[in-house]
């Protein structure tokens, strides 16, 4: 997916405003932009091609979404996702992603299914090769499928967003071998579970799957300060 093709909410992604958006947004997130830092609207707008019109909307949006804070008279400066953003988002998404796998059991076609057992498959070949590429390519690619499979838009869409924010840590923990294979296992559940048609088990089964991946989050955060 191309980086200006970012799905938003609030904007027209295929409006000025909304690449302009989406690029300073996913920048943040990715961490090109550091916490604290100044964002200019004139070196923003000249490094997209753009005038400082959607730049100052674009900021305007962003810290309405309490990514940056505009000081008046100053400037606009990277507020970031705090660890405290980070455990609400997981222990939010761990409900939704439970939810998303409820109402999949209802609505997931015979070929989503068949592409979920195909990933689950690859990410297990994968896993045993240590290839962590392509395992946090098919661990993005399987939540995805749960995600229109649920059949509700608006979860979905709320899903993605929240998959998107927490994408450094996940790919960070998805390196660790131990990690890995445990998501495929919890994968698999989950996908059991949908296919035996079984909503209480599925909704179960996601929802540990997300908090599991938050505790092995603050795990390797401990690890790395203690090492530092």
């Amino acid at each position: 997916m191309n980086r200006y093709d970012v799905k938003s909410e609030v904007t027209d992604k295929f409006s000025l405003r909304g690449r302009v958006y989406s690029k300073i947004r996913e920048d943040i997130l990715s961490g090109v932009y550091k916490d604290n830092e100044e964002l200019r609207e004139v070196a923003i707008g000249e490094e997209l091609g753009v005038s400082r019109t959607p730049v100052r909307e674009a900021f305007r949006q962003l810290e309405l979404e309490g990514l940056i804070q505009i000081i008046p008279n100053k400037g606009a400066y990277v507020t970031g996702i705090t660890a405290k953003d980070v455990e609400d988002i997981y222990m939010m998404r761990s409900r939704l992603e439970g939810l998303a796998a409820r109402w999949a059991t209802e609505h997931i076609t015979k070929e989503q299914l068949d592409e979920m057992e195909e990933n689950i498959y690859l990410s297990e070949f994968h896993s045993s090769k240590g290839h962590f590429d392509q395992i946090t390519n098919l661990d993005n690619r399987f939540h995805e499928i749960l995600y229109e499979a649920c059949n509700s838009k608006m979860l979905e869409h709320q899903l993605r967003d929240f998959h998107e924010y927490v994408q450094r840590g996940r790919k960070r923990t998805l390196a660790e071998n131990k990690r890995c294979e445990a998501s495929t296992r919890e994968h698999k559940e989950i996908m059991e579970a949908i296919k035996a048609k079984d909503p209480d088990r599925a909704e179960q089964a996601a929802n540990r799957h997300i908090v599991n991946a938050f505790e092995n989050m603050m795990k390797n955060a401990l690890k790395e300060t203690y090492s530092n």
